[in-house]
């Protein structure tokens, strides 16, 4: 996206800002797609949790996509958005039983984490096809928080718990047509999910109806223009083959799925913020902004690296600086990063703003939460309004208590 496009949108709706590129969001759906050309069956089911807004499911949705969805609000968002139910699969964790079973009457795809949870559901809805989610026991993934698939995750049914699942099937006679996996997020080599890979594989081997093998993502994204980002190319090559390989001595195709969030939505978005003051100290230069961790958490919530450029002044000599927000704690977005010389006024751009960035913004400090744009055919609309004053008191009721 051209800065003239940020500096247009910034103008015409205010800042903070969320930006997003609705033809970049295309360009890697295809481009995850054309890695695996080769499977007859392939299923891509974008993560709505990275980026739930309803017109970046649209553009997703003619694309071809299925969605991934962790709760019964995502899957709602899903079917207004116009997803075919069956192209949804809802994987939650921990989640009350009545929620898998508003999903059941909602027509989506279930995926189970839990033994119990499996048991019950068995019992009560052995004719509902299922997926088990499975911890293959791998340790992947660019941060503790998001690394999902080790020992001590809280998620899936671990592997050395096939023995137990197979008996709740047995007594259930329940229906398992899908495995799945998710090791973590921003997983760089490939090698990891080739290891996962033969993991349910090797599961699979006990599963006679099975009718796909969903291996989550978690593929990594450049985050900056020295970084590096998982092969996917190179991963589709030689994870095309073992599958093929393996249906075929599983006597049935399989569809191949995918769950990728991070990787379709993240390099489309950018969030613009303009420069409240420049604050010098013993030690650092501050470029102070109008926003703060409220509307942009990753740097501070798992320490992410976000490249920082000045859409204003492109060209101006690099200055080293702390961006820092106006929340009242510790609120830091860059530390001396390198940065075109930045003035009061400036806007400031942050690339990777895709992904898990408005999703997890909230009203903490009572602030506002930003409007979002997306550019499509290199007009701007806007598809979601900043919030007022009024929304953050919308939902109070103010009781009349007695004396």
């Amino acid at each position: 996206m051209k800065n003239s496009h940020l500096i247009k949108a910034a103008e015409r709706f205010g800042t903070p800002l969320y930006v997003y590129d609705a033809q970049k969001i295309k360009q890697q759906f295809h481009r995850l797609k054309n890695a695996f050309n080769s499977i007859e069956r392939l299923e891509i089911r974008y993560a709505v949790k990275a980026l739930s807004n309803l017109n970046i499911l649209n553009i997703l949705k003619e694309c071809g996509s299925g969605l991934d969805t962790v709760s019964i609000e995502e899957i709602k968002l899903g079917l207004h958005a116009g997803f075919d139910p069956k192209k949804i699969i809802f994987t939650p964790n921990g989640v009350c039983f009545t929620e898998l079973e508003e999903a059941v009457s909602l027509g989506v795809q279930i995926n189970i984490d839990n033994l119990n949870v499996l048991e019950k559901f068995g019992n009560n809805y052995p004719e509902v096809p299922v997926c088990l989610r499975i911890n293959p026991h791998i340790m992947a993934g660019g941060n503790t928080n998001i690394s999902v698939g080790h020992i001590d995750s809280k998620f899936g049914i671990s592997i050395h718990q096939l023995p137990h699942i197979l008996r709740i099937v047995a007594n259930t006679k329940m229906n398992i047509n899908g495995l799945h996996m998710h090791t973590g997020s921003d997983i760089l080599d490939i090698g990891v999910f080739l290891q996962a890979a033969e993991i349910l594989f090797d599961t699979a081997k006990h599963f006679k109806n099975l009718s796909f093998l969903d291996f989550g993502s978690g593929f990594k994204v450049a985050y900056g223009p020295n970084d590096i980002e998982t092969d996917i190319e190179n991963l589709g090559e030689k994870l095309s083959k073992r599958f093929i390989d393996f249906c075929e001595s599983y006597g049935k195709k399989l569809a191949l799925t995918f769950e990728p969030g991070k990787f379709l939505v993240s390099e489309a978005g950018y969030f613009v913020v303009k420069t409240n003051a420049i604050k010098q100290t013993t030690s650092t230069v501050f470029a102070q902004v109008d926003s703060g961790f409220n509307h942009f958490i990753r740097p501070m919530l798992y320490g992410a690296k976000h490249e920082i450029i000045n859409i204003s002044q492109p060209k101006n000599h690099k200055r080293f600086y702390s961006v820092v927000g106006y929340i009242c704690e510790t609120d830091t977005f860059a530390n001396n990063q390198q940065i075109s010389e930045i003035n009061e006024g400036d806007y400031l751009a942050f690339k990777n703003a895709g992904a898990y960035c408005f999703s997890m913004a909230s009203n903490y400090n009572s602030r506002l939460r930003p409007a979002e744009v997306m550019l499509y055919k290199k007009d701007l609309y806007l598809i979601r309004e900043r919030e007022k004053f009024e929304d953050l008191i919308d939902k109070q009721l103010i009781q009349a208590l007695p004396e």
